[in-house]
């Protein structure tokens, strides 16, 4: 069995951040969310790796490299434009052959391992298998109809809820997939949707199986999602035996740090992860915060937050919370009258100013 990791998307929900970071790269926990799947993949003793990229193509062959450190051997396979999943699929056709393979979102993240799905699917005989996840609310996303163990039904988006079992993003495949995206006709929005192609792979006869998803599972798309797959994350490490700090600190919790870490003066309240080289001083860094590495914090509060590699944060006069902070960008506050904010702002961007007198954010500027 091969692997087929999606790697090519644009990530517009997360801009003006994704403008220069592919979204799969985006840390959680500090590490890239692509780094998680990669693991998972050889951790089910699939060592055959293909990743789709797109314009962020530089940056993610540069961060993942050969696939060595895994053991494994990764190919990248270019998408000229990201034509929807099943494209993907059809693109990678010369990668994947007339092997078996699992497809994954290189965004998605979920505590599960694979085995036992992959192993669902090689027992049921089916031509197909896919993750799913019960969800309350399943607006937006891809669902599954399912009777006596077995999908019958795949809507991709549906107006109406039919219902609350989505499509997680994790697929299995023997080649009959091929067949079926070849006469699988462009969605609406010109796209060749996976969702589609399964529903042809059904009504040629074909069988798809399914598992529900044990433990949690985040889209990491948008940034609430993304900050609790870091919450999430953070919650399921193992705490660093050093921590350099002096007697001035108070740190409590899970705080994940190497002796790189430099912390004077300031509280630590984990799960907290912070990156190598980084410099805490006279600040407090809360539950739920990822600091970069070789990030400067300087008389500030930081919560569940992510701060990406070289920032600087200084005299913040408000706690940064629900944040997050791209590479090497520079926040601080100053002391000068007449008291005013002054900007250098992306395009696609959103701040929120919270007035000490006022209790509520502004909604719908």
């Amino acid at each position: 069995m091969k692997a087929l990791i999606l790697s090519g998307g644009t990530g517009s929900r997360l801009r003006p951040l994704t403008y220069t970071n592919a979204k799969q790269l985006i840390p959680v926990a500090n590490k890239p969310a692509l780094f998680y799947i990669i693991e998972k993949v050889v951790n089910a003793n699939i060592s055959d790796i293909g990743i789709i990229v797109g314009s962020t193509h530089k940056e993610v062959q540069s961060s993942v490299g050969d696939g060595s450190r895994w053991n494994a051997r990764i190919s990248y396979i270019h998408q000229k434009e990201p034509l929807g999943l099943a494209h993907a699929v059809k693109t990678a056709a010369d990668f994947i052959g007339d092997s078996d393979f699992i497809m994954l979102l290189g965004d998605n993240l979920f505590d599960m391992g694979l085995g036992s799905f992959i192993d669902g699917f090689y027992a049921s005989g089916s031509n197909a298998s896919v993750l799913l996840h019960r969800m309350d609310n399943p607006a937006g996303f891809g669902v599954a109809v399912v009777e006596n163990n077995h999908i019958v039904r795949l809507v991709e988006k549906p107006p109406e809820p039919i219902s609350n079992l989505i499509i997680t993003g994790i697929y299995a495949f023997d080649k009959t997939i091929f067949d079926a995206i070849a006469k699988t006709a462009p969605s609406k929005r010109g796209e060749l949707e996976i969702t589609d192609a399964m529903q042809v792979m059904l009504d040629m006869g074909g069988s798809i199986c399914y598992e529900i998803t044990k433990g949690w599972w985040k889209d990491t798309g948008k940034l609430p999602d993304l900050l609790e797959a870091n919450q999430l994350m953070l919650d399921g490490l193992e705490s660093s035996t050093y921590i350099n700090r002096n007697n001035d600190c108070l740190c409590t919790g899970k705080i994940i740090a190497d002796s790189s870490v430099l912390i004077t003066d300031s509280i630590i309240r984990g799960p907290v992860a912070i990156g190598s080289n980084s410099i805490i001083k006279g600040s407090y860094i809360g539950p739920y915060a990822s600091i970069g590495s070789s990030v400067k914090v300087d008389g500030c509060e930081v919560e569940n937050s992510i701060i990406m590699e070289g920032s600087k944060l200084r005299n913040i006069g408000k706690r940064v919370s629900g944040s997050l902070i791209g590479k090497n960008t520079v926040v601080k506050g100053t002391s000068q009258r007449p008291d005013s904010i002054c900007f250098l702002i992306g395009d696609n961007s959103e701040i929120y100013i919270q007035s000490g007198s006022r209790g509520n954010f502004a909604e719908g500027i």
